[in-house]
């Protein structure tokens, strides 16, 4: 009888637990917000170039499939990311002709915990990436792609986890890159990145808010180098969820244009974005 005892007190803990676990399908709010600085983020915004007549366009969303509360201080969370980031130029009236667009796809998964110390927690990735040029690059005149930068193959396919830990207004991430394929093949499979984002919260208003971000990512073309991204500007509402983003950003490193992804750019832009 002890034993029945036990296992019946067993079973009602567990269909305790059960019932105060929540279960969201498509929440409206994600549960790892996207890295300021970092260059592959979902967005739908453009980065004007100052120093030269290049714009980026993007064009994607990440959503959360299903959210899982065991208890109001813990999340788990499956999604999706669909995106691309793409490379246009600025010509006179009012023309942008498209040189070279990626194409990213994948799941994900996160997790964040909230103390009273902070809140911690990371993001999985499992995502494949393209490259192409499009008929922006090519001169019809004259019947050759631009530059003589013809075409080629270039995609991978990565595992990506991004930990992270928030106090207060600042969160700091480190992360790792594992790019299990390739192409072209000699190019580096293992990425470390690091950097923050400080949200200046109700220093103005609620739904006002300041920002600056920092990204660092070591990456392998034939030696490793650094690509520094520096972002800051103000955020219109909520200043961790959906928004409006104004914003400076300066890049120095290798293309993250897949078609590019050996020369090395460096510019500063401006840029506004609808934030997820």
């Amino acid at each position: 009888m002890k034993i029945i005892s036990l296992i019946t007190a067993l079973l009602f803990i567990n269909a305790a637990a059960f019932c105060q676990t929540e279960v969201k399908l498509f929440p409206d709010k994600l549960n790892v917000q996207p890295f300021t600085a970092n260059a592959l983020e979902p967005r739908i915004g453009v980065l004007f170039h100052v120093n030269n007549n290049e714009l980026r366009l993007d064009i994607g969303n990440s959503l959360d499939l299903v959210k899982i509360s065991p208890n109001k201080e813990t999340n788990y969370s499956v999604g999706a990311d669909f995106f691309t980031y793409t490379l246009l130029r600025g010509e006179k009236d009012f023309h942008f002709p498209v040189d070279a667009v990626d194409y990213l796809f994948g799941l994900n998964a996160g997790y964040r915990k909230t103390t009273d110390k902070g809140e911690y927690g990371a993001r999985f990735r499992l995502s494949h990436i393209s490259a192409h040029f499009v008929d922006g690059h090519f001169d019809f005149k004259n019947e050759i792609w631009r530059d003589n930068r013809n075409p080629r193959v270039y995609s991978r396919e990565f595992l990506e986890l991004m930990p992270f830990y928030r106090i207060n207004d600042l969160r700091v991430y480190a992360g790792l890159t594992y790019i299990f394929h390739i192409d072209p093949a000699y190019l580096g499979k293992y990425n470390f990145q690091a950097g923050f984002d400080y949200f200046l919260k109700n220093r103005i208003s609620e739904y006002v808010t300041p920002f600056v971000a920092y990204d660092i990512k070591l990456v392998k073309i034939r030696s490793y180098s650094a690509e520094n991204t520096i972002n800051a500007g103000i955020k219109f509402g909520h200043p961790q969820g959906r928004g409006f983003s104004l914003y400076y950003s300066y890049y120095s490193g290798m293309s993250i244009h897949g078609e590019y992804f050996d020369y090395r750019k460096s510019y500063n832009a401006i840029g506004f974005n609808l934030d997820l």
